[in-house]
């Protein structure tokens, strides 16, 4: 980065499996590694398989929507308020994504708000699209703004349970990363500024 370059944008990988046989958190690692190569982020990537010996154990009671936290609660939310843009790393279960992942989506409210999600799937032959666009009803209605570019890994165990990277021959998936990493730029540092101008009235 030179002194003419925009600042870095802080952005939260968060990594939604728990199961114990699980690729996420290599595919999350795969990730991480394309966006470091890519530059212009900085990445703090919540895993929930190590979280989840810290987040309830049930939905508990309270009023998220007014940011009114159980204390294991709080280091979460205030990591996704310090994102400026969230990539959700899920796979596919049973044409669905995992109910870890949406139990941490709910656990927190106002601080998703006007602010981009990207997408990183994994699974059989869909990639994980379905859970993806699962994850898009649930998403819109935290006020978040879905970026379209999205990266989906065919038959991902195939890959990495071999190593730490999918195959990828005809770079499809290289050429989706990059197409997600400049979206996901673009309205991160877009909703950034206009939440600085106007809060968001969620």
């Amino acid at each position: 980065m030179t002194a003419g370059d925009p600042p870095p944008v802080p952005i939260a990988v968060i990594v939604g499996s728990t199961r114990d046989d699980r690729i996420g958190g290599r595919v999350g690692e795969w990730f991480v590694q394309q966006v470091d190569a890519h530059g212009g982020f900085v990445v703090d990537v919540i895993d929930l398989a190590v979280l989840e010996g810290d987040l309830p154990q049930h939905l508990p009671a309270g009023h998220p929507a007014r940011g009114e936290y159980p204390e294991q609660v709080r280091a979460l939310a205030g990591r996704i308020a310090a994102a400026d843009g969230i990539v959700l790393v899920t796979p596919e279960y049973n044409h669905g994504y995992p109910g870890s992942l949406k139990d941490a989506i709910d656990l927190v409210n106002a601080e998703w708000r006007a602010k981009p999600v990207a997408y990183v799937s994994y699974g059989g032959l869909s990639g994980g699209m379905r859970a993806v666009e699962q994850l898009r009803q649930v998403m819109v209605e935290l006020h978040t703004v879905s970026i379209r570019d999205a990266v989906a890994i065919q038959f991902a165990g195939r890959s990495f349970r071999k190593g730490t990277a999918p195959d990828d021959p005809e770079g499809l998936i290289a050429d989706g990363v990059r197409a997600l990493l400049r979206r996901l730029d673009w309205w991160a540092r877009a909703l950034a500024r206009a939440r600085a101008e106007t809060p968001y009235d969620g």
